[in-house]
């Protein structure tokens, strides 16, 4: 089909979109939304038709869920296409999305927007209109509450939206390090730990994120939790953190020389953990050895034989 008439099929079908028939619309949207997953230039060709975007924005704001959740499939499938993220994250786009995530019309609805923002997030020039729209205070405020459906979409749009020092910033205001070390933590949300950990790992980079978890009581032996769990990403994350920790602070490495366990953990990971996790372990044990024995185990070196 020659790009004229692509371009006349799509003017089509999105003006059907617009229909005063809620049956039509859906037809139109689910066509739009099929025929844009597949095709870069589909894409680009519905994003250039003029008013586009913004008849889907209006859509999405529909008080129809199967309508709001059609057309963020579409802007979500636009988003795909790099030389689209710029031109779409727009901050009355960024607001709106903001406002789904806030009080979704369905769990779907939730999901698809908050892939959206991590979608256009990976574009490093719209990371700071994120953090200008209050992007990232809302997703830490979505992930403290009750576990939504969503909640692997949102931890995946704050861990990317926080490669941005400026929102790691933000995010450490707002209470990101508690939440998180939560979520990594608790044996209920065990499959979410490794992103949350992944994103602490994010945070400590910077003096902030890394003295806010200095700060947190019990910080080592709640990670030091996470490393005694069955999920080999998260171990990996833990021990990470513990590396930062304990390059930063003696107080932490003092901490889990307390910790009988810690040895024996280690070693066990070491033997049969993941390489990244293997290697991460042997590094925690050779620091631990390197260290004064006589200062962190008051005196008895016997602690290592």
């Amino acid at each position: 089909m020659s790009t004229v008439r692509v371009r006349e099929t799509l003017l089509e079908y999105l003006s059907e979109a617009q229909s005063d028939s809620h049956e039509v619309q859906q037809k139109s949207l689910r066509t739009l939304a099929s025929i844009t997953k597949v095709s870069p230039q589909n894409r680009t060709l519905l994003a250039q038709t003029n008013g586009a975007i913004s008849a889907l924005l209006t859509l999405s704001k529909s008080s129809s869920p199967i309508i709001q959740i059609l057309s963020l499939s579409i802007l979500f499938n636009l988003s795909l296409n790099p030389d689209l993220k710029q031109s779409l994250a727009d901050m009355e786009t960024i607001y709106h999305l903001n406002s789904i995530i806030l009080s979704p019309g369905s769990p779907e609805s939730s999901k698809l927007a908050s892939s959206l923002v991590c979608s256009l997030a990976m574009l490093d020039k719209n990371k700071a209109k994120f953090g200008v729209a209050g992007t990232v205070r809302l997703l830490v405020n979505a992930v403290s509450g009750p576990r939504s459906p969503a909640a692997h979409h949102l931890l995946s749009s704050l861990a990317e939206l926080v490669q941005f020092h400026g929102n790691c910033t933000l995010a450490v205001r707002a209470g990101a390090v508690p939440v998180l070390i939560q979520l990594a933590t608790s044996t209920d949300v065990e499959d979410l730990s490794g992103t949350s950990l992944a994103i602490l790992g994010l945070l400590a980079r910077f003096d902030e994120g890394l003295n806010a978890l200095k700060k947190t009581d019990q910080v080592v032996s709640s990670i030091v939790d996470v490393l005694k769990g069955r999920c080999m990403l998260s171990k990996e994350g833990a021990a990470e953190i513990l590396l930062l920790l304990f390059d930063e602070s003696e107080g932490c490495l003092r901490d889990a020389l307390t910790l009988p366990e810690f040895l024996t953990v280690l070693a066990d990971i070491s033997v049969r953990g993941s390489a990244r996790a293997r290697e991460k372990a042997g590094q925690l044990l050779k620091k631990m050895m390197e260290a004064n024995l006589d200062s962190y185990s008051d005196g008895n070196s016997s602690i290592f034989e």
